[in-house]
């Protein structure tokens, strides 16, 4: 009788704790600024050697949390792409190209923690267009090694929209005047920022880029 009384009390804690859970967790709205720095190349074939450039992002946030580890996630970012050329054989040679882009990404937010402290994911989609694009260099028309493409050199982007997929993981701090986030971000393009026609001389020309970024939420809604 003992244990069944045990049991009973047990699973009535249960149920309580589950529906407390349930009860406690509000909706939230919130929306704030973000900023970072973006390291970034272009994948092209036939292959260019490349290395990571750095370059800015930044814009505004906005996430809703609609059930209590799951969220959507929507941003309005100015961020700069672009690749820089590696010349091994001829060091005193340089080639960069930086790409302004306005993007949308949108995304799911999962999120695991406490009330204080959480750590989450960010997946999803992203959209792109390309505002501006900047050179810098020395080549003066040269090619130091004939063995490697250089048509990327006087090719103005010819694909503006940019579109792939992007995300990666997080840690937040809440806080009574709103919440911290530090993330680091993976975005690879899935489109190409050259035509890929057979006559043309590369058939991909990608991005993909890194990303680390801060960002202050305040919430504007719960329920």
């Amino acid at each position: 009788m003992r244990k069944i009384i045990a049991i009973t009390l047990l699973g009535a804690a249960s149920v309580g704790m589950t529906f407390a859970q349930k009860s406690a967790f509000r909706q939230e709205l919130a929306i704030g600024p973000s900023f970072g720095m973006n390291f970034s190349s272009v994948s092209f074939s036939p292959r260019v050697p490349t290395k990571l450039k750095a370059g800015f992002n930044g814009g505004v946030t906005i996430r809703w949390n609609t059930e209590p580890n799951l969220g959507l996630q929507a941003e309005v970012n100015f961020t700069q792409h672009g690749w820089q050329e590696k010349f091994e054989e001829s060091p005193q040679y340089e080639y960069s190209r930086t790409i302004n882009y306005v993007e949308l990404p949108f995304m799911t937010h999962v999120h695991f923690g406490s009330e204080r402290v959480r750590v989450f994911v960010n997946l999803g989609p992203k959209i792109g267009y390309a505002l501006s694009e900047s050179t810098k260099s020395n080549l003066n028309g040269t090619n130091p090694n004939p063995t490697r493409p250089d048509e990327q050199h006087e090719l103005a982007i010819q694909k503006r929209f940019d579109w792939g997929l992007c995300g990666g993981p997080g840690i937040e701090i809440r806080t009574g005047i709103g919440s911290f986030l530090l993330e680091g971000r993976y975005y690879y393009a899935l489109g190409d920022i050259f035509n890929s026609r057979k006559a043309d001389p590369f058939p991909k020309s990608s991005s993909q880029v890194i990303s680390a970024k801060l960002t202050y939420l305040i919430p504007v809604f719960r329920k």
